[in-house]
């Protein structure tokens, strides 16, 4: 792989067994664990081929259901392709489900200490970074309180908030900008002007096609488990609109002024 490829992606291919029946009690899974498993094999992702440069800010898009966030976690490691190989130059820092890596029956402060091991950073690393990591998801008054008293959008600003402070090579992003609120997504959008500016390689997953065409360099469409278009986020984001029989389609050449704020 060249030195300037974060991320290759070649002819990945992905697919699940969806059982057709559902066993609750124990003796129907004992009489069933011998007979003949009757299921549907469902394509998720079929031959993914693509490239993502270091410093890139890459978007993947495409309707629910089409195999974008399965992409996400087969890049981030959770999920193991069934063909194909992936090779990663860097460090990964994944902001894909909400509450993944999280207990919620500990506080919030323990819990910036455990998903903050778990991306990889030391007990040292984390005390330094931890009041940052408050500030920014705005927690102060809530780090003594147990997770599982938070809101959801309570919990995606702390678990932003510490995937972004992991300082990794690559961030995965996965529709951050669908939960939280006004004033947090206008945060991310500021934060995303300075990944850019650090010249951070992101991949970002969102039906938010004005922030694909703003932020991203490239992108990719994918529909019903494979990438039909490649090339500039605004050709994508045309493409996504028709894709969805959007009839009134934004602007697309004011949401390209890339070098306005993020507001």
């Amino acid at each position: 792989m060249d030195d300037d490829v974060a991320i290759k992606i070649s002819h990945i291919s992905k697919s699940f067994k969806l059982p057709h029946e559902k066993h609750n009690s124990l003796k129907d899974r004992a009489i069933h664990f011998f007979g003949s498993k009757n299921f549907t094999k469902y394509q998720a992702l079929e031959d993914i081929d693509i490239e993502i440069k270091k410093g890139e800010f890459f978007g993947i898009v495409g309707k629910n259901g089409s195999g974008k966030s399965t992409l996400l976690k087969i890049i981030a490691n959770i999920y193991q392709p069934n063909g194909g190989s992936i090779s990663i130059q860097g460090t990964l820092s994944p902001f894909i489900e909400l509450g993944v890596g999280f207990n919620p029956e500990l506080t919030g402060r323990e819990n910036v200490f455990l998903s903050g091991t778990i991306l990889g950073l030391t007990k040292k690393k984390i005390e330094f970074l931890y009041d940052d990591i408050v500030k920014f998801s705005e927690m102060e008054e809530f780090m003594d309180q147990k997770l599982k008293n938070y809101s959801s959008g309570m919990m995606v600003r702390l678990a932003f908030s510490i995937a972004v402070r992991a300082d990794a090579d690559i961030l995965l992003i996965d529709e951050v900008l669908a939960v939280g609120d006004a004033s947090f997504q206008l945060k991310c959008l500021n934060y995303f002007e300075e990944l850019k500016r650090k010249k951070k390689t992101v991949v970002f997953v969102s039906h938010d096609m004005k922030s694909v065409v703003k932020f991203c360099d490239k992108a990719i469409l994918i529909d019903d488990s494979k990438m039909v278009m490649q090339g500039k986020p605004e050709l994508i984001a045309k493409r996504y609109f028709k894709l969805n029989n959007i009839k009134e389609v934004a602007d697309i050449n004011s949401m390209n002024d890339k070098s306005g704020d993020a507001s």
